[in-house]
């Protein structure tokens, strides 16, 4: 009797195959539903990546304004602490407004000095976006430009020439993601002032340049060659040697453009400011800012080279191997001058450390701190003149009696 029931006993706990089935099938099912989700948000995050913002995204809050003083109280925030100058979006009836030092500063705000004035009628919602701009308007730079097409083959690129006399040495400037021409107004009045003609370009998708496709970025795989069109109008118009720089994404177009353009011979080096020198550094330190989950980032990687998430993003096809500029350090050709931040908190700096000492020969890297993102003008504007205006003496790219 006791052989019995053990026996009972055995098979009363053994599982049923009926049981572990259904176990097997409920576990698939939350298996395939969280892989649904990740899917879902990994196209989500693609679409962020590739699609041009409608507008500017606020970071920080318009907290008070004294008129009389003519200071602007704003939200504390890593950005808007820096010391410099800078420019703030509004959604007031004053769009954009420049900013001066920083006066005093607490635990939670930062009280800066308004170098546009402000007056009694005007009005500041809370909303705001801090930016390293600092210039918004080609006109507020008092130097002589004309407004120019760039015949691409998208269509006519709109872009800011500003000649300087008998210069056959040109630099053609490329903006990032998610801003325009103006950001690169800054570097506008030192290039001049060393005897260069500077042609400020817009490339296809980026408001001002012809949309194509489904209006995406392709991440520097398709904007180089409105880039390349420039060349080609810089040389039809006297140029005899070309300097890109790239603020940015800018910097990841401007680096294509060296590597695939027909006229690369004209080029005669690089100015990368901030730039995305390798794409999968950038977007996994971009995913770990979000504390998105590894299987996200990878699908949402896999999802921008494949085309499998093309209905919902209209992007697919984007070789980040061709966008690694680390892989590929061995086919540069062209002296290249990189200012980073390691502090940027956008796009970290590792890549562009890794490129300096992949190509010691042609990278020199000028490497910043504190300063933020595209905004190392705006942190030591002499530091970053300096640096710039000694690589170009150094290799005989500055009109004589300029320096």
């Amino acid at each position: 009797m006791k052989h019995s029931r053990r026996a009972v006993s055995r098979a009363a706990t053994r599982p049923s195959p009926l049981g572990l089935r259904a176990a097997i099938a409920a576990l698939a099912g939350a298996l395939a539903a969280v892989s649904a989700v990740w899917a879902i948000v990994s196209l989500q995050v693609v679409r962020r990546i590739v699609t041009p913002p409608a507008r500017r995204m606020f970071d920080t809050k318009i907290v008070g304004v004294d008129l009389a003083a003519q200071t602007i109280t704003l939200q504390r925030t890593p950005d808007t602490e820096l010391p410099g100058r800078y420019g703030l979006f509004t959604t007031g009836s004053e769009p954009y407004v420049k900013l001066g030092t920083v006066l005093s500063a607490d635990a939670a705000t930062v009280k800066r000095k308004l170098l546009t004035e402000i007056g009694p009628d005007s009005t500041l919602a809370g909303e705001a976006a801090f930016s390293g701009w600092y210039y918004d308007k080609p006109e507020q730079l008092h130097l002589p430009f004309t407004s120019e097409l760039i015949g691409s083959a998208v269509g006519p690129c709109p872009a800011w020439l500003f000649e300087a006399e008998d210069a056959t040495t040109w630099v053609i400037q490329v903006h990032g993601r998610g801003t325009t021409r103006a950001e690169c107004l800054r570097a506008v009045p030192l290039l001049h002032r060393l005897g260069l003609s500077v042609l400020v370009v817009s490339y296809r998708n980026d408001g001002e340049a012809p949309r194509t496709g489904g209006g995406t970025y392709a991440l520097g795989t398709t904007e180089w060659r409105d880039v390349d069109a420039a060349i080609s109008f810089a040389l039809r118009r006297g140029a005899e040697r070309v300097v890109l720089m790239g603020w940015s994404m800018g910097g990841a177009v401007v680096l294509q453009t060296a590597l695939n353009s027909a006229h690369s011979d004209a080029v005669c080096g690089m100015i990368l400011e901030s730039p995305v020198v390798d794409w999968r550094v950038v977007l996994g330190f971009q995913a770990g800012q979000l504390h998105l989950p590894y299987p996200v980032t990878e699908l949402a990687l896999g999802a921008l080279q494949g085309g499998w998430g093309r209905p919902v993003t209209h992007a697919g096809g984007i070789s980040l191997d061709s966008l690694d500029i680390v892989a590929r350090a061995g086919e540069l050709r062209h002296p290249v001058l990189i200012l980073h931040s390691d502090d940027d908190g956008y796009v970290p700096s590792d890549a562009s450390h890794a490129l300096a000492d992949a190509r010691p020969d042609l990278v020199e890297l000028q490497v910043f701190q504190v300063a933020r993102h595209t905004k190392l003008w705006n942190y030591d504007p002499e530091r970053w003149s300096e640096a710039i205006r000694e690589w170009l003496t150094r290799h005989d790219l500055v009109v004589a009696g300029q320096h």
